[in-house]
């Protein structure tokens, strides 16, 4: 029975790999220093489901994968650490633990943290540019992927992950 659970398991987060990076490269708005899209919405379900280390995975695995077969720009590890730590932060709040509040929080951290000082500092990094302007330039973004992040999860926690869990326990 375990093993079923586990196969599973790994299906789910298998599936949820190929979603995100299917969204990261054609459901997303990319440029050099801006980045609007859906490729949250797998790494929500998985942390949602699985908890943060799945969350974090899904985040991770499908940020290399896209880098290699759908480069923006030169690789760059911090990316792939910040997508790990974007989707444990979701698992964090998230997994049993589907409040509004609580996605309203995951949002403003990854949002807030991650994406705006972060993210925006290895942009800096990478592309030589000051850190201050591209700050003030990337705050339209996390504003707009904010209310976007805090809307979808919030739906996706209402709607989506109970019919999901029913559906893998049924499996099981």
């Amino acid at each position: 029975m375990k093993k079923k659970k586990n196969l599973i398991m790994i299906c789910v987060i298998g599936i949820l790999v190929a979603l995100e990076i299917v969204l990261a490269n054609y459901a997303t708005i990319h440029t050099w220093d801006i980045k609007i899209g859906f490729s949250f919405v797998p790494i929500v379900v998985a942390a949602a489901l699985y908890g943060p280390i799945a969350g974090g995975f899904v985040g991770a695995v499908g940020d290399v994968i896209s880098a290699l077969l759908f480069p923006v720009g030169p690789y760059f590890p911090g990316f792939t650490v910040t997508a790990f730590l974007t989707g444990a932060i979701f698992g964090l709040f998230l997994y049993k633990k589907e409040s509004a509040l609580n996605a309203v929080l995951s949002v403003l951290i990854t949002q807030a943290i991650i994406s705006q000082f972060i993210n925006t500092y290895f942009i800096s990094i990478l592309y030589g540019n000051p850190y201050w302007p591209l700050f003030v330039t990337r705050l339209a973004q996390t504003a707009a992927m904010s209310a976007v992040q805090i809307a979808l999860i919030i739906l996706i926690n209402k709607k989506l992950i109970p019919v999901l869990k029913n559906r893998i326990d049924r499996l099981n």
